[in-house]
């Protein structure tokens, strides 16, 4: 025994946990039915068969498939950019860009499913396109406040807010195709591609 007085706080860690994990077993489950089918072909009966679970039981945690949608496109966000690119800044976060996009490999399945999702949602109607839209939105936002870094540090040369917006567009599009090739291409070195691809975009940036 660990001498610790027994408090409300205390029990209620064993059921929270456990909550909390049959959760993150469910959105696992969604993440595979989602990647394989769509948002479209991916019905909440086949996620319950998949997490071996009740609909009633998936309706309980996340209220109807659009919450499963959100869950999991959350879940992406958690695993990837604020995963590896919180503690850094300026030029720095680019360079860190290949280490992050080189994670995807150990998650290939969420790779999948928001490529399909971010293709799906292209449309007004399509239940995630607010949140795909946003998503980019802040991606950009955040790129570009990183390259604002970079300039004002001397990093690189100065450039207008249209120059800024349009290089941290194209890196956004070969991030995206690079992980697009790999998941074709599992022999794709996507490291390696995002590497070359940073070097020669900063090199280009301070040589302006």
């Amino acid at each position: 025994m660990s001498g610790i007085p027994e408090t409300t706080s205390t029990r209620a860690r064993g059921p929270y946990r456990t909550g909390r994990l049959r959760r993150e077993q469910l959105i696992e489950a969604t993440m595979a039915v989602f990647a394989e089918h769509g948002y479209a072909g991916g019905s909440i009966r086949a996620i319950a068969e998949q997490a071996g679970v009740s609909h009633a039981t998936l309706i309980q945690h996340f209220g109807n498939k659009e919450g499963l949608l959100t869950a999991v496109l959350e879940e992406w966000d958690l695993r990837t950019v604020a995963d590896g690119l919180s503690d850094v800044s300026g030029i720095e976060y680019f360079g860190r860009l290949p280490e992050v996009m080189a994670a995807h490999q150990h998650s290939r399945g969420l790779l999948e499913l928001f490529t399909t999702i971010a293709a799906e949602a292209s449309g007004p109607s399509h239940p995630a396109h607010r949140f795909i839209r946003r998503r980019y939105e802040k991606n950009l936002a955040t790129l570009a406040g990183h390259l604002r870094e970079a300039i004002a540090a001397g990093e690189a040369a100065p450039m207008t807010g249209e120059q800024i917006m349009v290089e941290v567009r194209l890196l956004t599009a070969v991030m995206d195709g690079i992980g697009l090739q790999w998941l074709l291409d599992p022999a794709t070195d996507i490291e390696g591609a995002m590497t070359a691809c940073v070097d020669r975009t900063v090199a280009a940036w301070q040589a302006r």
